[in-house]
């Protein structure tokens, strides 16, 4: 070994010998009493490492890749995701094409009566469904708390296909469409309008509708505070109202739960789930189709 040292135990270079335990030659470098042997990547390695550099510059100069002042290089291909996304919805749009145009053609009350239309619709509106709906709804349009079962019959706004093309077309209380669903339960806690003992009232009397297994009888009090403040959405006999979105008492189908505490808060607070407006984000045949699937969900009137 040559004297080419350096202190703390610094590289220092040698002359090239043979390593007795591996019978490697070495490249004359060591660390710290460590010597380096001299073995060199496969050539195959080699060749597959400057392989895959020429490719990694051949594929930035044939696709988008370098950012420049004004934008960014459009490669050879001028190829793009988002080219390539448009490209596959007009591939969409021309194959789904004889199918909407039936679907658009078909009056909105005749579709169901039509194997051919309805299994059409179904398919678009559910494509639509799980695309804009589930997330609220449900997959299956069981709904959840506070977001509205599809399956059954009871509605707040109306079940007929009309109605809810109407609900999906403007949504409800949706504050950037003029014709959306808009009445909105009264805050009677909040506002003073009802002292807590008579909204603990009128909810044990709202109960009492529903019959719910630990509900009281009904009491004239009870009834008085309902017919001043409730009848006149709900119904005397707590129907609901479609009209004014005000849903029916007397059911067991509950928006937000029977329990006493939660009808409680209900009535002290008021207010009103809130449903966007798909007109404009989806065309009217997809609305047309979405109306028809979620009305044969099982729950259409």
């Amino acid at each position: 070994m040559s004297d080419d040292t350096f202190e703390n135990g610094q590289a220092r270079t040698g002359k090239v010998r043979i390593d007795p335990a591996s019978g490697v030659p070495t490249t004359g470098h060591e660390w710290d009493g460590i010597e380096e042997l001299n073995t060199p990547l496969p050539r195959w390695w080699v060749w597959t490492f400057w392989i895959t550099i020429i490719w990694g510059v051949g594929y930035t100069i044939v696709y988008p890749a370098w950012p420049t002042l004004s934008g960014g290089t459009q490669g050879l291909f001028a190829w793009s995701s988002r080219t390539q996304v448009a490209s596959d919805v007009a591939d969409l749009q021309t194959t789904r094409g004889p199918v909407l145009g039936k679907i658009a053609a078909a009056p909105l009350d005749k579709i169901e009566s039509d194997p051919e239309l309805l299994a059409a619709a179904r398919m678009v509106g559910k494509v639509a469904f799980a695309t804009n709906c589930a997330s609220c709804h449900g997959a299956g349009g069981q709904g959840a708390k506070g977001y509205a079962n599809l399956n059954d019959d009871d509605w707040l706004w109306g079940g007929k296909l009309a109605d809810i093309k109407q609900t999906i077309e403007h949504g409800v209380r949706w504050d950037a469409d003029k014709a959306t669903r808009s009445s909105a339960m009264p805050a009677f806690g909040r506002d003073g309008i009802l002292t807590p003992e008579q909204i603990a009232i009128v909810a044990d009397h709202v109960r009492t509708y529903a019959e719910t297994p630990d509900s009281d009888a009904p009491t004239p009090q009870g009834e008085k505070l309902y017919a001043e403040n409730c009848a006149s959405c709900h119904g005397v006999e707590g129907k609901g109202n479609p009209e004014m979105g005000a849903p029916a008492l007397y059911d067991q189908v509950w928006l937000y739960g029977a329990d006493k505490p939660t009808i409680v808060a209900r009535i002290a607070n008021g207010g009103g789930a809130v449903m966007p407006a798909w007109k404009g984000r989806l065309d009217d045949t997809t609305i047309k189709a979405l109306a028809v699937y979620v009305h044969s969900l099982g729950g259409g009137q």
